[in-house]
């Protein structure tokens, strides 16, 4: 991955967690890896644990952000999110996935879109 692709994909994400906290979500964990993957954000938002996505683009050329969080990504973050919950000894906690979308053009102001519940255990989204 070049340079400038994951300038862009961090900037999407600070852009991101500002959002998410300006709606009142805290930030528990950034970048989180664990064996089986990777999820962009671990949050609460009130008494839920939200797994964050963040998919950041230049322009809608190759589609919307969103769009590439496919059926295949979304197995992966709940892999991901069923290890975190086993790590934690959590299995039973209520969580949801939300994903934020940015669009940032050069130039332009960024735009940013926070879909919440954007798809749950069994991978049904978008």
């Amino acid at each position: 991955m070049s340079n400038g692709r994951i300038s862009l994909g961090q900037k999407g994400e600070k852009l991101a967690a500002g959002l998410l906290k300006k709606e009142g979500y805290r930030i528990l964990e950034y970048n989180y890896r664990g064996r089986l993957g990777e999820v962009d954000m671990i949050a609460e938002d009130g008494d839920c644990l939200v797994f964050v996505e963040v998919k950041t683009r230049r322009s809608l050329v190759c589609g919307h952000p969103l769009e590439s969080i496919d059926l295949r990504k979304q197995r992966q973050l709940i892999k991901v999110a069923r290890e975190y919950l086993a790590q934690k000894g959590d299995e039973e906690r209520f969580c949801r996935f939300d994903a934020v979308s940015v669009l940032q053009g050069n130039g332009e102001q960024p735009r940013l879109e926070l879909v919440k519940n954007a798809f749950d255990l069994s991978g049904d989204g978008f």
